[in-house]
C-alpha cells in the first residue's frame, strides 16, 4: 500500500478564509487599513463584516489552497 501524503495549507488562505458551523465558507472585506480617514462611520462599519463565499468556483479554489480549513474550522489542533 502507498503512502498516503500530506497537503500544504496555503498560509494566506487560512488567515482570510473561516468556516462557520454550518459549512459555508466566509470571509471579511478588504480596504481596511488604508485611507479610513475620510470615510464615513457607515462605511467603515460595513467594511468590518464578513460576507458568505457563495461563487461554487471561489469555494472549491479556497478549499484546494487550504484542504483543512473544513476539518477544523478556525481552531487547528494543539
Amino acid at each position: 500500500m502507498g503512502k498516503k501524503y500530506k497537503l500544504k495549507t496555503h498560509k494566506g488562505t487560512a488567515k482570510r478564509f473561516r468556516v462557520t458551523g454550518g459549512g459555508k465558507l466566509v470571509r471579511t472585506k478588504g480596504g481596511k487599513t488604508h485611507f479610513r480617514r475620510r470615510r464615513h462611520q457607515r462605511v467603515k462599519s460595513m467594511l468590518s463584516k464578513t460576507i458568505v463565499v457563495t461563487h461554487t468556483s471561489d469555494v472549491k479554489r479556497v478549499m484546494k489552497l487550504a484542504p483543512y480549513l473544513r476539518l477544523y474550522k478556525s481552531n487547528p489542533p494543539a
